[in-house]
């Protein structure tokens, strides 16, 4: 089974670049999407006809802000956030079989230390929600743009951004904790220390054409998963927003 997932950074505007035609190459089951800034009234014609079975949207409550969308052939029961207060339309939880699927757009905390302590509190409540369902024997896979830079390998510049939100001491803590809590980032399970490869690009300073970029979106497993991921990559050749498409073969 193959998932995608793509901060599209305006569902309409990639539409308008048709931004959704190497689908037909790579043909996902599930492809979740975030950023998609329209609310569910707004959402383009075209995307009902890129042959998948089943939507799910939640858009926020702001007009033209956040959102995130799933596109699936999987029979699945779909929730919107059932651990924080979502206003913003940040999280869908897909379930089937044993299994929790997450689309989630992080919040970024680079607005201040308001918004920063906001994105920690959805990083905590979070973990503990998802740490209580592998301990119900659930399996676990979330995928999204997380806003933060794990390792020094994961972005071309950390010491000029070590003081920058993404790459902030606290926010890599927490995908520490993520990690010991069982969690597999996927892409460094198959790929080891493979560098220069990242997932987001500034519009700024021509970045994504020299690769000054940042490995900000991820797919982590469970631990009980390790076993049936079969592959993890970055479309990075892929355009239409400022993130490329990360995604996985699993078994499930």
């Amino acid at each position: 089974m193959r998932l995608i997932s793509w901060n599209v950074n305006g569902l309409r505007a990639v539409v308008n670049k048709d931004g959704f035609s190497w689908l037909g190459e790579y043909r996902p089951d599930f492809l979740a999407l975030q950023e998609i800034k329209a609310s569910e009234d707004k959402i383009p014609a075209e995307i009902y006809n890129l042959g998948f079975e089943n939507i799910s949207v939640n858009s926020a409550k702001r007009a033209g802000y956040s959102g995130v969308m799933s596109l699936s052939n999987l029979k699945t029961q779909n929730l919107k956030s059932q651990f924080f207060d979502d206003d913003e339309g940040r999280v869908l939880e897909h379930r089937f079989d044993n299994i929790h699927l997450f689309n989630i757009y992080f919040p970024n905390g680079q607005q201040g230390d308001e918004r920063l302590g906001y994105k920690m509190d959805f990083y905590d409540k979070f973990l503990a929600y998802i740490n209580s369902l592998v301990s119900d024997g659930k399996g676990v896979i979330f995928c999204g743009d997380v806003n933060t830079a794990h390792k020094e390998i994961d972005l071309k510049n950390p010491k000029a951004n070590a003081k920058t939100s993404g790459f902030l001491p606290v926010e890599r803590a927490w995908i520490d904790r993520v990690i010991k809590a069982g969690f597999i980032d996927s892409f460094r399970f198959i790929n080891g220390d493979v560098k220069d490869a990242y997932s987001w690009w500034s519009y700024k300073f021509n970045a994504r054409a020299k690769n000054v970029g940042w490995r900000i979106d991820y797919f982590f497993v469970s631990q009980g998963l390790k076993d049936r991921l079969k592959d993890a990559f970055i479309l990075s050749d892929i355009e239409g927003s400022d993130h490329a498409p990360v995604g996985i073969d699993i078994d499930l």
